[in-house]
């Protein structure tokens, strides 16, 4: 039975890495550190394809884009999210609606959190009322209060296609 709409939730993490650039959401934010990843580490993204994969059934990124295999080395994690948008609509389905929420310690974000949703809504072919994004500090608690990573979790609804 195909149903009218699919709720899927993605969650991520990173250490922070000397050396590497800091992309969340697929804007890069300045920062003394970038998070260590197979691909560009982008948190938020990779959270948001694995509530897309999870809201079909499909998996989750490390099936889709495994760390094992070499054409993943240093991806844009824009090209992942097209990938699984793609997938998405393959199955008959369109973007709902993204609620997001991005862990971290530092930097701040709240000034780039408005170009992560028109990136994002770019992306995946929606308005950028349709992303919601917030940031959030953990009080100091945990490898995020420590300022060791970041962590991001997403919560999407698809809609079956007319």
């Amino acid at each position: 039975m195909k149903t009218q709409f699919r709720i899927g939730h993605g969650f991520d993490v990173h250490a922070f890495a000397e050396n590497r650039k800091l992309i969340i959401g697929g804007v890069q934010i300045p920062y003394a550190k970038g998070l260590l990843g197979h691909s560009d580490a982008d948190v938020l993204l990779h959270a948001i394809c694995d509530s897309l994969l999870g809201a079909l059934a499909l998996g989750d990124i490390g099936k889709h884009f495994p760390d094992t295999d070499q054409h993943y080395k240093n991806a844009d994690s824009k090209d992942l999210l097209l990938h699984v948008y793609e997938l998405v609509k393959e199955k008959g389905y369109m973007l709902g609606n993204i609620d997001a929420v991005i862990m971290a310690q530092k930097p701040k974000l709240m000034n780039y959190i408005s170009l992560m949703q028109k990136k994002i809504a770019t992306l995946l072919e929606s308005e950028v009322d349709q992303i919601s994004i917030k940031a959030t500090t953990t009080e100091k608690l945990g490898f995020v209060g420590r300022e060791e990573g970041i962590a991001a979790m997403a919560t999407v609804l698809l809609i079956k296609s007319e």
